[in-house]
């Protein structure tokens, strides 16, 4: 029998080593290295080959996108009337495994005990990790982001059924933050047997690096499946970030199929995630599109009037006036106006009126200015030479593209904190030593010729 044993194994090898050398030839290398190397092959008789997988969800995975190349490559090995079969290691205190046949739904080898590794995730109760204050009451609606906010309340009501995603972009400061939490918040209390959850992309990053190191993504992707109103703030976090990308397709695609409900917010649109792959934009593209504008004047009286409120303070309404004419650019910029108030009023016991509120406007104001981001520069820089954002994030050699491409990456190294890795790959996804290259080459330009110092001022001073 042992010997049976050995000759069922040295038969699935190399039967497994001849599917390998055509499947090689089929998929990418990474994906081949990914999905194909792992598996172990066990034996093969009775015209069965059973191969082993390391979790239930490779298993998963492979079945859904590589099935029809297994049964192709083995058909062509071993002719019609093979089957496969799957060894699944289950990640247990007993290490066990169940046997399914590829192609068919999953099936345990004692049907009574069917393996479903959600069985007794799917009951608990997560945190949602929302922020109590960020309400639907305490967003103001405007014609800035009525669109958004409307359609926010009928996800809440009926999430997955309506706008599904919800895609919701503008700039910074204008409360894209508060109101998906808001959305959440509103369908949590609606709907308390679902499982709601905030996250910021850039933890998100930091759970699928921290999961993939200690090899632990089935369980990570497996987490996130269980969610039933995910929301993903600042999504342009995964730019150049292939890995995450990858592994937030995967979680995309269960929820959406599952009718989960995703909401995602970015500083940009999507036609502007250029360094998204494809199949990930064309999903973004399912849903809804809301931006969020900045918000008019009386938008910004009301905004001013709820925070007032709120500390508990009194404001002249001529002061109100001046604050809501003199801070455009931002909701933010506008609650920090009320706080340095408050502040100044208080440690100087001064008088709020309009001669305050000038002197802290104006050293408000400087602050917002100063936040320069890589996006922010890249639209400076576009709008100057007549160009669309798109166009310097593209392969193209033209003259003008090259040069606005390297200005921008040249003001970014002089006006943000982020490595020359990080503005490679926001701009054209190019590597380090190109951004080098290009802020060399702006240096020199701008000592030995005018136009481009005096472009290069130009933009700087829009920045600001």
């Amino acid at each position: 029998m042992n010997q049976d044993n050995e000759l069922a194994s040295v038969q699935a090898k190399e039967i497994w080593g001849k599917c390998l050398s055509i499947i090689r030839d089929i998929v990418p290398e990474t994906a081949f290295s990914t999905w194909f190397s792992p598996i172990v092959p066990l034996q093969y008789e009775d015209q069965t080959l059973l191969i082993r997988v390391p979790s239930q969800f490779f298993f998963e995975y492979i079945e859904e996108h590589y099935y029809d190349i297994l049964k192709a490559v083995l058909t062509k090995v071993l002719g019609k009337g093979f089957r496969l079969r799957y060894s699944v290691l289950v990640e247990n205190a007993t290490n066990t495994t169940v046997s399914y046949e590829g192609g068919r739904t999953p099936q345990t080898s004692q049907p009574t005990q069917r393996f479903d590794p959600f069985s007794e995730k799917s009951h608990q109760k997560i945190d949602s990790q929302l922020n109590p204050a960020y309400t639907m009451d305490s967003f103001v609606e405007g014609q800035c982001n009525k669109l958004a906010r409307s359609a926010g309340m009928a996800i809440a009501k009926e999430p997955g059924k309506t706008f599904n995603p919800m895609f919701v972009f503008g700039g910074s400061g204008l409360g894209k933050t508060h109101l998906v939490q808001a959305i959440g918040s509103m369908a949590e209390e609606m709907h308390p047997d679902k499982n709601v959850l905030y996250v910021p992309a850039s933890k998100f990053q930091s759970q699928f690096q921290e999961a993939t190191l200690a090899n632990k993504l089935p369980d990570f992707i497996n987490f996130y499946k269980m969610i039933d109103i995910l929301i993903v703030d600042d999504i342009q976090d995964f730019v150049g970030k292939t890995g995450t990308q990858n592994t937030f397709f995967q979680i995309f695609n269960h929820l959406h199929q599952s009718g989960k409900q995703l909401i995602l917010t970015s500083d940009r649109s999507p036609k502007l995630l250029a360094q998204f792959e494809e199949r990930m934009l064309s999903r973004f593209k399912w849903g809804l599109h809301a931006e969020l504008e900045k918000p008019d004047v009386e938008t910004r009286k009301a905004i001013l009037r709820r925070k007032i409120a709120e500390d508990g303070l009194v404001i002249p309404e001529d002061v109100i006036d001046y604050i809501a004419k003199s801070v455009s650019e931002s909701i933010r910029a506008i609650e920090g106006v009320v706080i340095s108030l408050l502040a100044q009023s208080t440690l100087t016991n001064a008088e709020i009126n309009l001669d305050l509120a000038r002197r802290v406007v104006g050293s408000t104001v400087n602050v917002e200015e100063k936040n320069i981001t890589i996006f922010s520069i890249q639209e400076a820089v576009c709008a100057h030479y007549h160009l669309n954002v798109n166009d310097i994030q593209t392969k193209s050699r033209k003259r003008e593209v090259v040069q606005a491409r390297q200005v921008a990456m040249y003001l970014a190294r002089k006006h943000t904190k982020n490595s020359l890795s990080t503005i490679g790959e926001q701009i054209g996804n190019r590597d380090h030593a190109t951004v080098l290259h290009a802020c060399k080459t702006i240096t020199d330009l701008i000592d030995i010729d005018k136009d481009i110092r005096s472009s290069v001022d130009a933009i700087e001073n829009s920045l600001h």
